[in-house]
């Protein structure tokens, strides 16, 4: 399997796990905080669509949105329902994936400069799904704590 395959995969697979996640959270739990600094649904997506869209406009050698968040990321108060949540999240990785689709099998191994340092486009793919993943593990914790002992990944 080519890296592109695989980094086109995984994109692919894992918005497939975090939408079931999110779809699965009822309406209450997308403002719910379990305490004075933990963040709640809401603002973890929105995270992960302004992670997704700063990586993508690098990887395409567009100017990345600005990272103006001080501490941690909180959602606007557009984005505070369980419908804008999910519309945000779509579009996000809507467009992730496109910018994956988009490149070349040689064009995953091409450089790009991110606040780390030199890394490659594929890289920046793999760390999408794993900052989703990392971010769908504190969405399965709320549902938990909200009493849903399910398995939501059929």
């Amino acid at each position: 399997m080519e890296v592109k395959d695989i980094a086109v995969n995984v994109l692919k697979r894992t918005v497939k796990l975090f939408t079931q996640d999110l779809e699965a959270l009822p309406e209450e739990a997308y403002t719910k905080s379990f305490g004075a600094n933990a963040r709640t649904v809401a603002d973890l997506v929105y995270e992960v669509d302004q992670v997704n869209d700063h990586i993508v406009s690098t990887v395409l050698g567009e100017n990345p949105p600005d990272w103006s968040f001080e501490g941690w990321v909180r959602a606007p108060e557009d984005f505070q329902s369980k419908e804008a949540v999910i519309a945000g999240f779509k579009a996000s990785t809507d467009r992730a994936i496109a910018m994956a689709e988009g490149l070349s099998e040689d064009q995953m191994s091409d450089k790009v400069v991110t606040e780390w340092g030199e890394t490659t486009k594929y890289e920046r793919c793999r760390f999408m799904a794993t900052h989703m993943m990392y971010h769908s593990g504190q969405l399965n914790f709320i549902q938990t704590l909200l009493g849903d002992t399910e398995w939501h990944w059929a």
